[in-house]
């Protein structure tokens, strides 16, 4: 057993792997280092062999999701956390953190985290935001942090997978499970990690169909934790108006490509909260009521298509 196992998948990534594996290890806490290499071409699995102290899988490039799912089956961490290959660990969050969750008794431990610019090398640190409702904080009534910032305890989310359904915002459905049942959480007021601003290919950078993709996942996923919610009776309007604010920028957009889908979706938000009003402007507003959503947002793309 050790105190932390921490899962980082990783694809093509040998320029920045050696400092998020490096980042991990810790003086005063025992940490199972887990690297799943997904299939990598650049010399990657060659560079992980001939390295110690890690935990090293090698993959045939299913995705991240299921190097993540290999890497939780060979955890023996009693904390996890998990971490991209193109970031790294803030130099005393795992021991600080694994203290504070062993002396509260916490199922997570949350953080805020820093941004460096690779570019610039400008740094920015986002504090963690208190909230009162963790689960209307992760659907977005307040910002809600990484969880790449987060200690986990295992045992409390050993059965909550990484859901490839879902893998252009697999970070966003599981930490809406986590939150889902109720975690004790504690606070860690440094940063967990830092998340590295690069030029490099990255999942969440998507354009054409993959982008539409995105929108459209982000919004099946707050459809199906309000579901989830509505069948528990706990459902409360608050969570409704965090979960619109969030979805409708991302209908908006989906609505450029599918405007016939995203009216189903804008119907649907106004049966969950039938005040609510579009964040436009007036004239806008009133063509929606006038002429519907769909064919409003359909004269918008002509429009823009004409100019």
């Amino acid at each position: 057993m050790s105190d932390i196992s921490v899962v980082i998948p990783t694809y093509n990534r040998l320029w920045s792997l050696p400092q998020a594996v490096e980042s991990c290890r810790s003086e005063s806490c025992d940490v199972e280092i887990i690297v799943v290499d997904d299939g990598s071409t650049d010399g990657t699995w060659e560079w992980l062999r001939a390295q110690t102290g890690i935990v090293a899988i090698r993959t045939e490039n299913w995705g991240k999701d299921w190097a993540v799912q290999t890497a939780m089956a060979a955890a023996r961490g009693d904390y996890v956390r998990f971490l991209d290959s193109d970031d790294w660990l803030a130099p005393t969050a795992n021991g600080e953190q694994l203290a504070l969750a062993r002396r509260t008794g916490a199922d997570i431990v949350v953080a805020g985290y820093e941004d460096h610019d690779d570019a610039t090398g400008a740094r920015q640190v986002h504090e963690w935001v208190d909230c009162d409702d963790f689960i209307a904080q992760q659907l977005g009534e307040v910002w809600s942090s990484h969880y790449s910032a987060f200690l986990f305890r295992r045992d409390f989310i050993r059965d909550i997978p990484h859901r490839q359904d879902f893998g252009l915002r697999d970070d966003r459905l599981f930490i809406l499970e986590v939150a889902l049942r109720n975690p004790r959480i504690e606070v860690y007021r440094r940063p967990g990690f830092v998340h590295r601003q690069h030029g490099a290919e990255r999942l969440q950078r998507t354009a054409g169909f993959r982008r539409d993709l995105g929108h459209w996942t982000y919004i099946a996923i707050f459809r199906k934790v309000l579901g989830m919610l509505e069948a528990r009776g706990e459902l409360t309007l608050r969570r409704k108006r965090a979960a619109i604010a969030v979805m409708w920028p991302n209908v908006r957009t989906f609505a450029k490509t599918y405007p016939s889908e995203a009216a189903e979706i804008v119907d649907w938000i106004h049966r969950l909260d039938p005040d609510f009003k579009p964040p436009v402007r007036p004239v806008l507003a009133g063509a929606y009521k006038l002429l519907g959503f769909a064919a409003t947002e359909k004269l918008l793309r002509l429009r823009t298509l004409w100019r």
